[in-house]
């Protein structure tokens, strides 16, 4: 065990020059697909809540497609699938991106969390109370200024607990990157149980990290809960009764 921590504490925590650690490396997973996802699912949202067919539909069937399907295959379609296509690797820029593993990690990864989130906002979009949309359109709010001022920052708030779980998913779901020969925390780990024959211990370290990092998620998140969804907590009224704001 001893042996197993000094040869290969570095590969997990630190790395080493010029070299990531499979800790390292999941977390930019991690981040990277998940801003990316964000940043792709907020206008799809909005378009597959619009009342307009031509916009909804190509939504909803992507959202059908990545949610109707596992994560492992998307990655083995977008690691092997793709560059065996010629039209792929005759053209320059996609020859160049699909034959690096990590583009191709990342891809998958942000398609798929981006239609899980797509879906949480849009539900999210939906559950605002009309009475918010109504009161906004008596102002003269429409179109952009209604979503920027009021239907997006209300929805979001109220998405955090379903986003925060989709996260959760999205780290754990990290693990699948080995598959595409991506060193990261578990295929460290795969790397010193094989060489050491210490699988509990090789696992049990990454398990750990991997509860490290999701106890440090669920912490952010419910403090931001408790920040921007303190106005849906109930109350005490003067008779000491709970009520809701």
């Amino acid at each position: 065990m001893i042996e197993l921590l000094q040869q290969y504490w570095q590969q997990y925590l630190w790395g080493s020059p010029g070299h990531w650690s499979g800790l390292v490396v999941t977390l930019w997973l991690t981040v990277a697909s998940v801003v990316l996802g964000f940043a792709l699912a907020l206008p799809l949202a909005i378009m597959r809540v619009s009342t307009r067919p031509w916009l909804a539909a190509p939504v909803w069937l992507f959202t059908y497609v990545f949610r109707g399907t596992p994560l492992y295959v998307q990655l083995l379609i977008c690691y092997t699938g793709l560059y065996s296509l010629e039209a792929v690797r005759a053209t320059p820029m996609l020859n160049a991106f699909f034959k690096d593993a990590f583009n191709c990690t990342l891809l998958a990864f942000t398609l798929n969390t981006a239609a899980y989130t797509t879906e949480i906002f849009a539900g999210a979009i939906k559950a605002t109370p009309r009475g918010e949309v109504e009161a906004a359109r008596a102002f003269g709010m429409s179109g952009f200024i209604l979503y920027r001022r009021i239907l997006l920052p209300s929805a979001l708030r109220r998405a955090l607990p379903a986003y925060s779980n989709e996260v959760i998913l999205m780290l754990h779901a990290t693990t699948l990157a080995s598959t595409a020969t991506i060193t990261d925390l578990l295929k460290v780990a795969r790397n010193a149980a094989s060489d050491y024959y210490l699988p509990f211990v090789a696992y049990g370290l990454a398990a750990l990290l991997y509860l490290a990092i999701t106890l440090g998620l669920v912490w952010a998140f419910q403090r931001a809960e408790r920040k921007w969804l303190a106005h849906l907590r109930p109350v005490r009224s003067d008779a000491g009764a709970p009520r809701s704001v």
